[in-house]
């Protein structure tokens, strides 16, 4: 695709694996890891041979342990960490993306696990928000999509308590599809992503665009009507025939909608 600083990208179609590649700093998002991010998911969007895509990071200790932000610069706002842009890529895309969690999930790191559509964690993986204890807080799909994933009561124990959750704790409430040795941890993803490309794209993507509708408001609902019911309609006959009429400037012949 392009060349990264923040991040690798691995094609080996119709998956695309994508790692967060800053092992020394806990694989935390800066500022240039979230715009490579966001880069990277609109060329997946826009990709037909790219089906489905694995979200990971390197090393085998951390996933993502949130933001790492300048003290400097953090009244600025052109130095915000647009990482809510990188949540709602993976959240409209209309193609799967799986988490593969290798290691510690916490704080926005939890948040980008939970936001993907499935999430495989390693044994060793561990998932836990710590907001309060610094301070900090994640009141959109922090909150929103962990009550969704594991219920209210649990989703506001894991916000005010601070706990850390282990794979197999994650698993039985909810948080993660699977769990598998650490040794098989991308292999398994790549697995899932690769059977998930053998479904009608269209219906995934129609499927993925209503888990997500009473989320996304009047975005959501455009981005369903562009990306799958228009697509659907232009391929109909009804359609042709009204393009062809209005072309042909005549009135349109009902009888040529359903050829």
């Amino acid at each position: 695709m392009t060349d990264y600083e923040d991040i690798l990208v691995e094609r080996d179609e119709p998956v695309l694996t994508i790692t967060i590649n800053r092992e020394k700093a806990a694989n935390k998002f800066r500022h240039q890891t979230c715009l490579e991010l966001f880069d990277v998911l609109q060329r997946f969007r826009l990709d037909p041979r790219l089906r489905a895509a694995v979200l990971t990071g390197s090393g085998e200790k951390f996933f993502c342990i949130g933001g790492e932000h300048d003290e400097t610069t953090s009244l600025d706002q052109s130095q915000v960490l647009p990482i809510i842009d990188v949540y709602q890529a993976i959240d409209t895309i209309p193609k799967p993306v799986i988490a593969a969690v290798n290691g510690f999930a916490v704080g926005g790191g939890n948040v980008l696990a939970n936001v993907c559509d499935l999430t495989v964690a390693s044994e060793n993986a561990v998932f836990r928000q710590v907001g309060p204890l610094v301070g900090s807080f994640d009141a959109g799909y922090g909150s929103w999509y962990l009550e969704d994933s594991i219920g209210r009561k649990r989703a506001k124990e894991m916000w005010y308590l601070n706990r850390k959750y282990s794979a197999q704790e994650a698993f039985a409430r909810g948080l993660v599809n699977d769990v598998v040795p650490a040794a098989d941890l991308l292999a398994r993803a790549r697995s899932v992503a690769r059977e998930i490309s053998s479904r009608s794209p269209l219906a995934i993507g129609g499927m993925k665009a209503a888990f997500s509708a009473r989320h996304n408001g009047v975005s959501g609902q455009a981005r369903m009507a562009h990306d799958q019911q228009l697509s659907l309609y232009l391929t109909t006959g009804e359609a042709h025939e009204m393009s062809n009429a209005f072309a042909e400037r005549r009135a349109p012949d009902p009888e040529r909608f359903w050829q």
